[in-house]
């Protein structure tokens, strides 16, 4: 069933866990993604990006998920805008189903940050959808989305409880050392995450707070890839004890993109090498969904979601 992350959030902070955000760009997505939830009785997001809706239309994803949840009336499903960047693409998400938007206004500077944010609450909420913000900028590259290394921030405590006040946003992204894409952290680096900033920006904003590129880019996925004549060399997510760590900070949404795409492509790369004289399509997407279908599982231990319907 299609819901908001109102209650579903309200939980998971009480109980300290987060639920699951993934993005979708096909049918075998979503349907590995469902069977995931199914096998562990959790509830879940699905959110889908500006590259997604260039990809496959916004029609036909909303139908796809439409179905998902017409399919398992049993699992919540939250319909989710993914970096929207701007009031045209929430209004018409809004208006078109979504359950939830998010408006990244991160590249604008605080006002107009502000400014934008607030104008996307105000129709949402009237139109009974919640909003996600964000503040502070994540280094790496989504879809549309690219910050160059250097070119990051972290996101101020303080600024965070004025933009939360000033805006009425229902959740807010933070950058605390994580980032978009397979290639987070030099092999060199240990991974860090900085919860003392994110308990202190959850202290005064008092909602939910989202952690955007928190892949962990499973390292059997890249092993498999390059096993099948892939180039994933020196890939670094973020380490998943730290993902387990977040919602003791009041972190109720993880995103997870890069994982699936990885999942996938692995799965494909090496079904199409095991069947060199295989020409039906399903076969590799098969294999890909199930690939979906495994790491969603495994990602809902790691964020401590399962059983929570």
């Amino acid at each position: 069933m299609l819901t908001t992350s109102t209650e579903l959030f309200a939980k998971a902070l009480a109980e300290k866990y987060a639920l699951g955000a993934f993005n979708v760009n096909n049918l075998e997505i979503i349907q590995g993604i469902m069977e995931g939830c199914r096998a562990k009785n959790a509830p879940v997001i699905l959110q889908v990006s500006a590259g997604a809706r260039q990809y496959a239309g916004p029609v036909f994803l909303r139908k796809l998920i439409e179905g998902a949840a017409e399919i398992y009336p049993e699992i919540p499903v939250v319909f989710h805008l993914d970096h929207g960047e701007d009031f045209e693409i929430c209004k018409d998400c809004i208006d078109n189903g979504f359950t939830s938007v998010m408006i990244d206004g991160s590249k604008h500077p605080f006002e107009e940050n502000i400014e934008l944010t607030k104008k996307v609450v105000d129709y949402a909420h009237a139109k009974g959808v919640v909003v996600e913000g964000e503040l502070g900028k994540l280094e790496g590259i989504e879809d549309d989305v690219k910050v160059a290394s250097g070119e990051g921030s972290y996101t101020d405590p303080d600024q965070a409880a004025e933009f939360v006040e000033k805006t009425g946003v229902d959740s807010l992204a933070v950058a605390i050392g994580t980032s978009h894409g397979a290639y987070k952290f030099p092999p060199e680096v240990e991974a860090k995450l900085d919860f003392e900033r994110c308990q202190k920006i959850s202290e005064l904003v008092k909602i939910p707070l989202v952690l955007h590129g928190a892949s962990s880019v499973l390292q059997d996925f890249v092993a498999e890839i390059n096993e099948f004549g892939g180039k994933v060399e020196n890939s670094k997510g973020v380490p998943e004890e730290a993902i387990t760590e977040a919602s003791k900070y009041g972190v109720a949404k993880v995103n997870i993109d890069t994982d699936i795409r990885l999942g996938m492509t692995a799965a494909m790369r090496k079904n199409l090498a095991e069947m060199p004289d295989n020409f039906d399509v399903r076969k590799p997407l098969g294999a890909a969904r199930d690939a979906v279908q495994k790491m969603v599982e495994h990602k809902i231990d790691i964020l401590g979601c399962a059983g929570k319907i």
